[in-house]
Parts: C-alpha cells; sequence; structure tokens
C-alpha cells in the first residue's frame, strides 16, 4: 500500500527487485538471497534498495507476492464446474512451487498476503461459489486442496534434493540395513512387496513413487481422490 518512490534509476522498481530476488534464490538458492546481491545484479547501490523495500521481511513479502502472480489463473480457464476450476489452480500451484523450490524454506519466515495472495483466494473461493454446501464446507474444500498441493510440491523437493545430493554409500549401507530387517520376519507386508531381487524390486517401487511422469500421476489420481470423496458427501 505504501506508495512506490520516484525512480532513481532507468528500470529500478518493487517489480524488478522482486523478480531479481526470485531469479538468485532459484539459481542459488535462498540462503544467497541479500540486498547487497540484489543491488549487485540490478546495477544499483544497495542503499537505494531500502527506499523501495525496507526490510528482509518486505523483501520477503514481494517474493511471495510475485511467485502467487504465477498461480493466478485466467479467468476464462476457471470456467464450468468447481472440480476443474480447483484441479487448474491446482496444478498452477504446484508448477510454481516446483519452479522454487526455495519457497518451503522461507515459509517459515514472516510473510504477508499480498494483492497476488488475494487473488489466488479470491479465485479459489470463486471456483467453489456454486457449491450448495455451507460456506464452511466450501472454505474446508479449498484448505483440503491447498494442503495437498503443498504436501506433494513439498516431497518432490525433498525427493529432487535427495537425488542431487545424496550420499552413495549412505544409500549403500540403506540398503543393507532394509535387507536386514526384512530378514527378521517382522515385516511380512514389506516383504512380499520387496520379494525376489531385492535392487530390482526397490526400482520397481521407485518408479511408482518418483519420476516426474509417475509424480504427475499421482499428483492427478490424489486430486481425483480428494474430489471423488468430496462429491460423494454431497450426494
Amino acid at each position: 500500500m505504501r506508495e512506490e518512490p520516484g525512480t532513481r534509476r532507468a528500470g529500478l522498481s518493487r517489480k524488478e527487485i522482486g523478480a531479481t530476488a526470485l531469479k538468485i534464490a532459484d539459481a542459488d538458492g535462498f540462503d544467497e538471497l541479500s540486498m547487497r546481491r540484489i543491488a549487485r545484479e540490478l546495477g544499483a547501490g544497495t542503499m537505494s534498495l531500502y527506499h523501495y523495500v525496507r526490510s528482509k521481511d518486505e523483501l520477503l513479502a514481494l517474493m511471495w507476492d510475485t511467485v502467487m502472480g504465477e498461480i493466478i489463473v485466467s479467468d476464462d480457464e476457471l470456467s464450468g464446474d468447481w472440480r476443474n476450476a480447483l484441479t487448474k489452480i491446482a496444478r498452477a500451484t504446484r508448477t510454481a512451487f516446483k519452479n522454487h523450490p526455495w519457497i518451503f524454506e522461507a515459509m517459515g519466515e514472516p510473510t504477508q498476503s499480498g494483492p497476488n495472495g488475494l487473488k489466488h483466494f479470491e479465485q479459489s473461493l470463486a471456483a467453489v461459489s456454486g457449491l450448495k454446501v455451507p460456506q464452511q464446507e466450501r472454505l474446508e474444500l479449498v484448505g483440503l486442496v491447498d494442503d495437498y498441493v503443498f504436501g506433494f510440491a513439498l516431497r518432490e523437493v525433498l525427493q529432487a534434493t535427495y537425488d542431487a545430493e545424496g550420499d552413495p554409500n549412505m544409500a549403500e549401507s540403506g540398503m543393507a540395513f532394509f535387507e536386514s530387517q526384512l530378514a527378521t520376519g517382522e515385516y511380512p507386508n514389506v516383504s512380499k512387496l520387496f520379494r525376489g531381487d531385492l535392487r530390482e524390486a526397490m526400482e520397481r517401487v521407485m518408479e511408482t513413487f518418483s519420476g516426474d511422469r509417475a509424480n504427475d500421476r499421482r499428483f492427478e489420481r490424489g486430486l481425483k481422490i480428494l474430489f471423488d470423496g468430496f462429491e460423494k458427501k454431497l450426494s
């Protein structure tokens, strides 16, 4: 709501500052983000940025709202039934979180909802506005979808980090531990799932739970199950 200061350098604006901050965090991680780094990328003085963004909390709020702008769906895509509209919103949210994986680390910091966050909330409420249920149940449905997408995207980010940074020696020791535990006979259902050659069985199971194509299938199936359950309640 604070009026933006007069331009001190051609092109310098809160929008540009937010976009540059996202670029740094996407490339090098949230920990590498600083006003000095942003200023260097913009070719501006560090102190000049504080005329636009006064603190780290304000910078984070600006970044968060910039990400939320990627979640906004065009209004014509939200026409039709509530399932279609919420699916479009859920897909856009997952994509934004995958594109900015540092956001889960930043979510622990103080943030405030900006105009794009409010627009996202408005679109979510509009998507369920036609449901013939009490307002509280419509809000719960919106919240359930958000919880599902947040949790799914977080798992994808953690898996991608493990795949990129996982220690092969730890993987070997983990496999040895897993094999020894199966040998105790205390896990009959797990043993049935991994019978035969353990490594081949492990690869087969992992194909179900990881990889872009498997994740896409699981994401869509999970949404369908969630919506089917809610629809059954309506009937």
